[in-house]
């Protein structure tokens, strides 16, 4: 099934962890609804844009997956409604941060841990169907915790 042009559900919910700890990651049909709005208007745009594959590092995550790595109990990816990305190559995850910044709808954006140079290791995106709240920060590592500030 495919959530969108370029994207299939079987990419989107695949998880090494929850395949070695036999974690279910499928998603319910409601989240899949979501995950499609996300695929369609984020993840198949700037696609579009940059003309070349993106990848998907993190989609949907079950509830028991999440918490099993570490994810927030709000996060987002337990409603199919974040998805965190990076580049593959002739463009970087500041342009993918800069490109949604600037282009798109959404709920939240984050630019996860940039280096030196303002290049993130990679750009968190949220979409919700109603109440996006354009919220942009950047996550930073502080003392070894992760402190999100505002983006200027």
């Amino acid at each position: 099934m495919n959530l969108s042009k370029n994207l299939m559900l079987a990419e989107a919910i695949t998880s090494q962890t929850a395949t070695r700890l036999g974690i279910n990651n499928q998603p319910s049909p409601l989240v899949i609804k979501r995950m499609e709005l996300v695929a369609q208007n984020i993840f198949q745009k700037i696609r579009d844009h940059f003309n070349k594959p993106v990848r998907v590092s993190s989609f949907y995550r079950s509830p028991e997956l999440n918490r099993r790595i570490g994810g927030s109990s709000t996060s987002q990816h337990t409603t199919g409604e974040a998805i965190d990305l990076q580049s593959t190559s002739g463009f970087t995850n500041k342009e993918i941060f800069d490109y949604v910044r600037t282009n798109l709808k959404f709920d939240q954006l984050i630019g996860e841990f940039p280096d030196a140079s303002g290049n993130f290791e990679w750009v968190h995106i949220s979409l919700k169907e109603n109440g996006n709240r354009n919220q942009i920060l950047i996550a930073k590592r502080v003392k070894g915790k992760t402190v999100y500030v505002p983006f200027n």
